[in-house]
């Protein structure tokens, strides 16, 4: 992974809202959220459990539509769309890496890329082999995932979310369930998809991974706390864990 282009993946949050229940079961996620990433950028969102940062993950992702605020990511006003446009949009704008990696189990490694392919019309099939060598895979591609180790399938997790060739790259926890070692090759990976010029937006509760990113934004009961540029950015990952 060591191409580069040019920087893509912006994002511009005003006003952003989003609320769960109703009633007194009301839950405020985000309240009048504003926050930018740069084309290009990698921006590390830490905050306590139930602060939002999962809820602002999806809303940017188009998983979920905000309540309202003004919404644009890559490009693209997700301010009011439909499902049916949410659905085109994280199709053909972002990539997801989960703490838990949703391979199919039947599919080998090889076969869970080539599907992001497939059901995206995104990307390349030629290209496949050359993202799990770019992770490390290329002696595991033909194995399913119950034969791989839980740092081997975020690998391919993350070949999979890189297959349709995204302009940002959305990762929720991505270390959570894995061990210090795997957990830094992981954090790597990412750091090197960044380089090539995408935006990755990361969600933690790790705060030793913010050394990594350009900036970092803190949240608290669904609003951003702070905002911090990293002028210290690590060029190597080196994550106390």
């Amino acid at each position: 992974m060591t191409e580069t282009t040019a920087p893509r993946g912006g994002v511009r949050l005003r006003g952003a809202t989003k609320t769960y229940g109703a009633g007194e079961t009301t839950v405020a996620a985000l309240q009048d959220v504003d926050l930018d990433v740069e084309p290009g950028e990698m921006v590390v969102v830490l905050g306590p459990s139930g602060s939002g940062k999962t809820t602002l993950l999806n809303v940017i992702g188009g998983i979920e539509a905000a309540d309202g605020g003004d919404i644009r990511v890559a490009g693209t006003d997700l301010t009011g769309r439909s499902p049916k446009d949410l659905v085109a949009f994280r199709r053909d704008r972002v990539g997801f890496v989960f703490q838990f990696f949703n391979l199919v189990p039947t599919l080998t490694a090889r076969e869970n890329v080539e599907v992001m392919v497939e059901l995206t019309g995104r990307g390349e099939r030629r290209r496949v082999p050359e993202l799990l060598d770019a992770v490390g895979l290329t002696e595991r591609m033909d194995h399913f995932p119950a034969q791989l180790s839980g740092g081997q399938q975020q690998r391919v997790s993350l070949a999979r979310s890189l297959a349709s060739d995204p302009d940002l790259l959305l990762a929720d926890e991505p270390t959570g369930a894995l061990d210090q070692t795997t957990g830094q090759s992981v954090l790597k990976l990412l750091q090197d998809t960044n380089e090539q010029g995408r935006g990755v937006l990361m969600v933690t509760h790790n705060a030793s991974i913010a050394s990594m990113a350009h900036r970092v934004v803190t949240m608290r009961d669904g609003s951003v706390e702070s905002v911090v540029q990293n002028a210290t950015q690590a060029d190597a990952v080196s994550v106390s864990w």
